[in-house]
């Protein structure tokens, strides 16, 4: 029977393997390479003699890392850059100018960073080279009002579509029609550029157009898309009026509508996906065959409530322990993706905090048992804990410890139940962001 302190150590050998193969550093020198004159992007070789100046453009809490790792390889090269990321998530950059800015509530300072994009892309040339690095959180990072739209007008749009049940879809819309660089906005202004983008996926199911609000892909939504999404919840009277009538001039034609799939500036756009939730699982996967488990991953693409995703993987558990299904003795299983949190309280905690809570009395009882969730980026909710661990015994050291759980659950107050029990996973900014990762091990 493996004990509960090698359990332990197994669960974050494997979640810190997770987090290597979409170290933004490592998914970089995978896709981008120099040799002499020569810039290998994927499958695309680029002879730097023809390039009259080569510009780096970072966005989103991997920003510094990417651009940190770019640095080098573009060497004298590089003509200029400016890389955006969220407060803290800062490191030394040589050539390129670095801003913080909030996230994921957008702020000023992300605006007047947003504005030193446009400024540093305003001039460019045919012969220029633009190399984007996009990753999560790039769309609060990003903010860039269309004229007479402020920052403001836009934060109460999005908090009536919130309040009103509006899907992604609807407010992704509305989003990129408001701003001059999501939905394609950053292409445009980079063009006539060559514009190549590395991108780190925080979006279940890898869209390009939604990741970062897409910069610098096609948009297919209209103007007149987004104006029927305010009609359809009613919003068309409470929104700001300088919302309104700029999408209106938009569905009158007077302003130009996103650029969409077809339009011949994006034959000098390429993308490409560099790292991946699926990316993070795998590689789990493989570090818990190493060490000795029966391995599955049960999917990358959960979404949902995430007390009712941590109750399945609990039950599953169990179910491993009475019949060897789906998998016998010892079984990691891995899933990946993000859920959500319904809050009706005013705990501390996140989504992979609430996860484990959730969990634990799943699982209370079950001998070499145990459960890991945590967040790839290394912050959880609005805390320092990358996630938390709980296993079988949970509930009953709990309870020694004079502390409820169904409280700390009901309340979403996850983050001081697991500090009184020193499991909260704690691993600092990590640099990326794909999501989350979860599992389950049974001894």
């Amino acid at each position: 029977m493996t004990d509960s302190a090698t359990l332990r150590q197994h669960a974050r050998h494997i979640f810190q393997a997770g987090l290597k193969a979409v170290d933004p550093a490592a998914s970089i020198e995978r896709t981008l390479r120099r040799q002499d004159d020569r810039l290998m992007i994927g499958d695309h070789c680029f002879d730097l003699n023809r390039f009259g100046r080569i510009y780096v453009v970072a966005i989103g809490k991997a920003a510094a890392r990417m651009a940190q790792t770019v640095e080098p390889i573009l060497g004298d090269a590089l003509t200029a850059g400016l890389a955006i990321t969220k407060d803290e998530h800062g490191l030394p950059l040589d050539r390129i100018e670095l801003r913080e800015a909030s996230h994921p509530v957008p702020d000023e300072r992300g605006v007047q960073a947003a504005q030193e994009v446009m400024a540093l892309l305003s001039d460019t040339r045919n012969d220029d080279l633009v190399l984007c690095l996009m990753s999560g959180g790039g769309s609060a990072l990003l903010p860039c009002p269309v004229d007479g739209v402020t920052l403001a007008d836009k934060g109460e749009l999005t908090r009536q579509l919130l309040a009103c049940g509006a899907d992604i879809a609807e407010i992704n819309s509305l989003r990129k029609h408001l701003s001059r660089l999501k939905g394609g906005g950053l292409a445009r202004q980079a063009a006539p550029a060559t514009v190549v983008s590395l991108i780190l996926s925080d979006v279940v199911g890898d869209p390009l157009d939604v990741i970062a609000s897409g910069p610098t892909v096609p948009d297919s939504s209209t103007f007149s898309e987004a104006w029927n999404s305010l009609e359809h919840h009613g919003l068309l009277e409470t929104v700001p009026s300088s919302i309104r009538s700029y999408l209106q001039q938009g569905c009158e034609g007077s302003i130009p509508d996103t650029p969409k799939p077809g339009d011949a500036l994006f034959d000098k756009v390429t993308n490409h996906l560099i790292g991946t939730n699926r990316m993070a699982v795998e590689a789990a996967a493989q570090k818990a065959r190493s060490l000795g488990y029966q391995t599955l991953i049960l999917s990358t693409t959960i979404t949902g409530e995430t007390r009712d995703v941590a109750m399945m993987h609990g039950a599953l558990a169990r179910e491993i322990h009475q019949t060897g299904q789906p998998i016998s003795r010892p079984a990691c299983l891995l899933s990946g993706g993000e859920t959500t949190v319904t809050l009706t309280g005013h705990g501390k905690g996140g989504r992979n905090q609430e996860f484990a809570l959730a969990a634990a009395p799943e699982i209370a009882g079950l001998e070499g048992t145990l459960v890991l969730c945590g967040g790839t980026d290394g912050t959880d909710g609005p805390t320092d804990a990358a996630g938390a661990l709980a296993d079988g015994e949970t509930l009953q050291r709990s309870r020694a410890l004079g502390l409820d759980l169904q409280q700390a659950l009901d309340g979403h107050d996850a983050y001081p139940f697991f500090a009184a029990l020193d499991d909260l996973l704690m691993t600092g900014p990590t640099g990326t962001n794909v999501m989350d990762l979860r599992l389950v091990l049974v001894a």
